[in-house]
């Protein structure tokens, strides 16, 4: 069936917008300004500060929720259904997950290319398949585990590449290194967040657009309040910022006041981070999860391709296998190659249920993604 106006500009909306997400945060990382009283110029690395600025965006799609709901009341046939009587405490819990997670993420985005950060973020479905098993006791078929097998050697090969093209790149052999292992480590948070948001929160059929900036709402709330502690906690190596500190709000100011450009990256990420929440929900309802799945791949191939023209990293020869590998574990997982396979003249209800579960893992996939990110 061909495709409407609106979904294909739903389609490219999603693309962009997510594209944009990861590019604008590295784009941020890559401006170098000077600090408060004076210091000397150095690169904006405020990983906190913009994971706080993801929240925003998110919580943006709280109004966005109630102003369609407003709508919708005046009409006979409201769209967003009604969702039962439900504790919003519920969303404390994952938000804290995807803050965490989003705020390492942005940390690694300081220490490792654009792309390999997009790229090693399809480590999300190992993480999600093996705690699903665990903790809602769910019985993965073959081409889930091939699926996560070949994730993993794609994601290998994309950690070979990245170290052996670090030499005398931006980022040191360490730094590299680091960066990968804690994108790993953030993936593995997303992955409980989506467990938890499937096990407690899809129970009350939640609308989308309110779960997401629920989330935002505690996620910025909670993040907010801990800039002032993060601005006395000694980093080490892992400071980008003079003092030395895990976060530094007031040098991150003057740096914005110094070099206006920031400014529009971070903008670029807060607004991006929305609509791009905004058009994966409507991607899934209006095409199907599948298809926001081969959208997301297609984004990071899009990442890649642009930070390769920017000049913002380097070619290796084994970012295309690795990347080809993640691209078909992907693509395993989430049974895409069910439409290569011959029809079956069984029963739909095995593939209902399926195809729901596909639905919310990509649906929530992509909510930290933000990370963000997103």
């Amino acid at each position: 069936m061909a495709w409407s106006r609106y979904q294909l500009g739903l389609a490219a909306l999603m693309l962009l917008t997510g594209s944009i997400n990861t590019l604008a945060a590295k784009w941020a990382d890559n401006f170098s300004a000077p600090g408060c009283g004076g210091t000397e110029e150095h690169r904006f690395q405020h990983p906190f500060l913009q994971a706080a600025g993801m929240f925003l965006g998110e919580l943006s799609c709280l109004p966005v929720f109630y102003l369609l709901l407003l709508r919708d009341r005046r009409r006979a046939d409201p769209a967003p259904a009604p969702s039962r009587p439900f504790n919003p405490l519920l969303f404390l819990p994952p938000a804290l997950c995807d803050m965490a997670g989003t705020s390492i993420m942005y940390v690694a985005l300081n220490m490792t290319s654009a792309s390999s950060f997009q790229m090693l973020r399809g480590s999300l479905i190992i993480f999600t398949g093996l705690l699903s098993v665990a903790f809602l006791g769910r019985k993965l078929e073959w081409s889930h585990w091939l699926g996560i097998l070949v994730t993993i050697l794609g994601l290998a090969l994309v950690g070979l590449a990245d170290l052996r093209g670090s030499g005398g790149a931006e980022h040191g052999l360490a730094d590299v290194i680091t960066g990968d292992l804690l994108i790993l480590l953030a993936q593995g948070i997303v992955s409980i967040q989506m467990v938890l948001e499937e096990k407690f929160i899809f129970s009350h059929d939640v609308h989308p657009l309110r779960a997401v900036g629920t989330e935002g709402l505690f996620g910025f709330t909670i993040l907010a309040l801990l800039l002032v502690p993060l601005s006395f906690i000694p980093a080490g190596r892992l400071s980008g910022n003079p003092r030395g500190v895990l976060e530094d709000p007031a040098d991150a100011f003057c740096q914005i006041r110094g070099k206006p450009l920031i400014l529009a990256a971070l903008l670029g990420n807060v607004g991006s981070i929305s609509f791009f929440n905004f058009a994966g929900i409507s991607v899934t309802r209006e095409l199907s999860a599948t298809t926001r799945t081969v959208l997301d791949s297609l984004r990071t191939l899009l990442v890649w391709a642009l930070s390769l023209a920017l000049r913002w990293e380097r070619f290796h020869p084994l970012q295309i296998p690795g990347f080809a590998l993640l691209l078909a574990g992907a693509a395993l997982y989430n049974g895409l190659h069910r439409a290569l396979l011959p029809p079956r003249s069984t029963g739909n209800g095995g593939n209902d249920g399926g195809n729901d579960g596909e639905e919310r893992e990509a649906l929530l996939g992509e909510d930290s993604a933000a990370i963000n990110q997103g």
